[in-house]
Formats: C-alpha cells, sequence, structure tokens
C-alpha cells in the first residue's frame, strides 16, 4: 500500500487529465530520464495526444512552483535545473503509462507499470465513490432541509398564534393540583 500512496503524490491533473512526468517515471523505472524520453520519440506513433503531451512552459512554471513546493529540491537539482525550453517534460496519462509496458521492457517496467494502473485504478474508484457519497449526501440535505422547513413553519404559526391569542398566559392548567 506504501507503494500505491507514493505513486498516487507522483499523479498530478493537467490538462484536466491525470499525468505522470517524464522523470517520476525514469526514476520508477530505474532509468535515466534521457533514456526514457528517447525511447519514447523512437516510437512516437504509440503515444498520441490523449496518452502523451509535453508541458507547457507556463504549465511546466506553475506545476513546479505551487503543486510541488514541498518537493522543490528534487527539481532543482535532478530535472529543472538542465531542462530548457527544449526539454521540457513529458505528461503521461494512464494510456501513456500502459503503452510505456511496450517500449520498456525490462521487468522493473513490468512491476512498475502494474503498480501504476493499480494506482490509477484505485484513485477512480476513490473518484466514483466520493462521487455517489456526494449525491447521497446531498439528497439527504434535501430531504432534512424539507423537514426542518416545514418544523420551522409550524412552529412560526404556533408562536403567531399565541401572540394573537389574548389570555394565552390565564389558561386553566390540567392535571393534579
Amino acid at each position: 500500500m506504501t507503494e500505491l500512496r507514493v505513486i498516487q503524490q507522483k499523479i498530478f491533473e493537467i490538462r484536466g487529465k491525470k499525468v505522470i512526468l517524464d522523470f517520476d517515471l525514469a526514476e520508477m523505472y530505474e532509468v535515466e530520464t534521457r533514456a526514457l524520453n528517447q525511447a519514447v520519440r523512437r516510437n512516437l506513433d504509440r503515444f498520441p495526444d490523449d496518452f502523451m503531451f509535453q508541458l507547457t512552459d507556463e504549465e511546466w512554471k506553475t506545476l513546479s512552483f505551487t503543486t510541488l513546493k514541498g518537493n522543490s529540491s528534487q527539481f532543482v537539482m535532478s530535472s529543472r535545473k538542465n531542462r530548457g525550453a527544449k526539454y521540457l517534460p513529458l505528461a503521461f496519462t494512464e494510456q501513456g503509462v500502459a503503452m510505456l509496458s511496450s517500449v520498456l521492457r525490462s521487468s522493473i517496467a513490468i512491476q512498475v507499470n502494474i503498480s501504476i494502473m493499480r494506482t490509477f485504478v484505485l484513485i477512480r474508484e476513490y473518484a466514483l465513490t466520493y462521487a455517489e457519497l456526494a449525491q447521497k449526501i446531498a439528497e439527504l440535505e434535501a430531504n432534512y432541509d424539507q423537514k426542518f422547513e416545514d418544523a420551522y413553519e409550524l412552529l412560526k404559526q404556533l408562536l403567531a398564534h399565541k401572540s394573537d391569542k389574548e389570555g394565552w398566559e390565564e389558561r386553566k392548567r390540567i392535571g393534579f393540583q
């Protein structure tokens, strides 16, 4: 489970897609980022835009300075330092990561891909569970809001009724005296 958490921390949302950046994948596959990118570029026909895309300079700056603030030393030392505009990170979607298994054929790559796929599935399951819970909570709130509104109206009518009646206080007590 710890391995899944580590992978989950390397998944970011960019352009509305969940992605893992090339240098994180290279670290997990235990290869150099340059080697991973070379293998990808040799097989570009396997990586359409919905499988992999290169970050823009603005996306990279935003990601490295805001989202990854706690991990900034990793970026400054390992990848940010040697990356110019020409070498902006590649972002791989779930399908792109799966396609990497056909490009990188080591036993480590196979095991890492299995873990990454499990993590993406886990994230999707959490998202579905969250959506279902949010819907149920909204239904409960609507139901109870109506009930509280009915009770509030009843109290309002009783209070109005009480102030309209004179002698409300002088009413004869019922019970043992």
